[in-house]
Parts: structure tokens; sequence; C-alpha cells
């Protein structure tokens, strides 16, 4: 996209931002387990090719479209191959702050945000919760633009009965910075990162092997990065136990995790003594998500760009039955069953599992 049609972009989502808002689209938005009824899934089940997947609900965040780091192209190619009920977008999908400081917009960029709206028009349940590098949309909470919903947060009810609780992140800032001076040095170190991580891809890629993130790698490394993470992942689930809901999903801090953390003994009952923490990481180091399948299982995913499909790293079964009723399971004959928690008086212990 050249400069002037850039503008005449910003100009167009400006206008569409400040239209009158419609009485109806305030209207607070709900979710059920109702799916693919609308002509809409028909058709987009005929069309599909052997290799589409569905899923019930997907978490994307930090796609940082107008960054030069994002992995556009395998993002499209999952929207392309995954279908979903409900999409949701939690944060910094738009980086407006990498947009002011240089101009980038390639056509595949172009292409996701085309393909994100082409998604909302024809059915799928699109919410954006805008992040800080999105943060001009943030005003706009309860408008709907172009079919979809934007919101600061909000609860989903899975098909299991199950709440999460979604938002992006950026507001426990000041209770995961380790000193200022690490925060001036950690700034600069992942641009050096970022850019280190840019050009091994490229190499990679030029010599057939798979994406990988040298950025992660390092990070999982450094003592700090890992006390900030902590830190965040510490101050989200404290947050998200003020609200009756069984799980947190998040994005900001580019690291994606699907872990049980205990409760605070003030928030802990019966038959809630654990929540889900769910970040569904980025778009610009690891290419990652959070679904949940159309049996209600958490997965946290990886975009495999060679087999173009999706790797599923780790994973939560949540499903409301009666204690010692039997569980239905989807039939998947390779891959173990999960643990299942069941939301009854005798409670069993959340147990993620990992998935080679």
């Amino acid at each position: 996209m050249t400069g002037a049609n850039y503008r005449g972009f910003e100009r167009t989502l400006i206008n569409a931002l400040n239209a009158p808002r419609n009485s109806s689209d305030n209207a607070p938005s709900s979710v059920n387990a109702t799916f693919f009824s609308t002509p809409h899934f028909a058709n987009a089940s005929n069309a599909a090719n052997s290799h589409t997947t569905t899923v019930n609900a997907l978490w994307l965040s930090d796609i940082h479209l107008g960054c030069k780091d994002c992995k556009a192209d395998y993002l499209l190619n999952l929207l392309n191959t995954v279908r979903c009920q409900h999409l949701y977008l939690v944060g910094d999908i738009v980086d407006l702050w990498a947009l002011k400081r240089r101009l980038h917009w390639p056509e595949s960029h172009n292409k996701v945000l085309q393909k994100l709206i082409e998604l909302a028009q024809n059915g799928t349940q699109v919410m954006y919760l805008p992040g800080n590098h999105d943060e001009l949309i943030k005003p706009y909470a309860e408008l709907t633009l172009l079919n979809i919903k934007i919101a600061r947060q909000h609860i989903h009810q899975g098909i299991g009965g199950h709440k999460l609780l979604m938002l992006h992140g950026d507001q426990f800032d000041a209770d995961v910075c380790v000193g200022r001076f690490y925060a001036i040095l950690g700034d600069h170190l992942y641009d050096l990162l970022l850019f280190l991580n840019r050009n091994l891809h490229r190499l990679r890629e030029r010599l057939g092997y798979p994406y990988w993130s040298l950025a992660s790698y390092i990070k999982s490394r450094v003592g700090k990065a890992q006390t900030a993470i902590s830190r965040y992942r510490q101050a989200v689930v404290q947050y998200a136990q003020h609200y009756d809901v069984d799980g947190v999903v998040c994005g900001h801090i580019h690291q994606p995790e699907l872990s049980i953390q205990p409760r605070d003994n003030q928030y802990t009952t019966p038959d809630k003594r654990q929540i889900i923490y769910a970040n569904d990481g980025d778009w610009v180091e690891n290419c990652s998500l959070i679904t949940e399948t159309l049996s209600g299982e958490l997965q946290l995913c990886r975009w495999n760009e060679q087999s173009l499909s999706l790797d599923i790293l780790r994973s939560i079964m949540l499903v409301q039955t009666p204690p010692n009723s039997p569980i239905p399971m989807p039939a998947q004959a390779s891959r173990p069953a999960p643990q299942t928690a069941t939301h009854s008086p005798i409670q069993a212990e959340i147990q993620p599992r990992d998935v080679a």
C-alpha cells in the first residue's frame, strides 16, 4: 500500500469511528453455545478443503499489522484454514506506534485486515479488545464497526459452561516493571532481538528450515525477562479472580502460555480452587494462538507454516458434567485423552497436558 493509499485508509477508519452510534449496536453482547446455524457456515463448510479445521472460538493478539516483524503471510494462511464461530482480537492488532515512526503497510498486512473484515461480514462473531499499540480504538468501546464489536474486556462462555475473562493486559505494566534501567535496556535489547530474529528467519527460510524464534529462545533464558513474565502472570490472575470466571485470556507480553494457577485463599471455594491462565502469544515472534474446540477443549497452538496446520502445544479440557458420569470425548485415536475438570461439589483438580 502506498503512502497515499494508507492515508486514505486512515481517513476511512477515522470517519467510520466517528459515525453516529446505532443504539442496537451498543447493547451488551452475549455468547451462547448455539453455532454454525447461519447459511454462512453451511456454505463455508461445503467450500472448505480437506485441511480445514473448525473450532468454536479462536483468540489472537499482538499481530502488529504495520510492523515489519509481523508474520502476516502466516496469519493469512491460518485465517484461510481455521474456521470459527467466535474470533477474539485481544489487542495490538494494528501497530499504530510503528506506523507513526515509519510507514510500513505491505499488501500482506492489507489482506489480513480485509480478511478480518470479511469474516465479520459473513457470519463470524468478531470482537476487538484494543491494546496499547492500538489504543486509538479504546474510546469506541461498546461500538460496532464493520460488524466488529469493540470492548475493553469481555467474558466468553464456552461450550462446557466455563467462563473466560478476556483483556489485552497493558494495564498491568506498572506491576511488571523490574526497574527503569532494566525497562529501557529491555526495550533496546528487544529491538535488537527482533532484528536478529528477522534475519535468522530469512536465512532459515532459504535453507528450507521451519520458522524458529530466536527472540523467544533468548527471553526464556534471561532471568529479568522471566521475572517480568512471572509478575505479569500473577497480576493478571489476581485481577481475574475478582470476577466469577474459570480463567483469563490475555496477550501483551508476547509469551504464549496455557497453565493452571492456584486461586488466592479469599477466592477459593470447594468447587473452584484453581484458575486458568491463557496467553495467546503474538504474531511477531511466536505465531501462536488459543482455540476452544467443539468439544470444549482449550488449546495453545502454534502455526506450522510448512504443514499449513496447527501444532498443539498444550491443552486443557473443561466440561460441566455430574460427578462420576461419563464424559463424551471426540474421536481422536492418535492423541491421549486430556484430563477433565468438573464443576461439581466433588471437583477434580484441573490438569493440563502437553502434546508433542
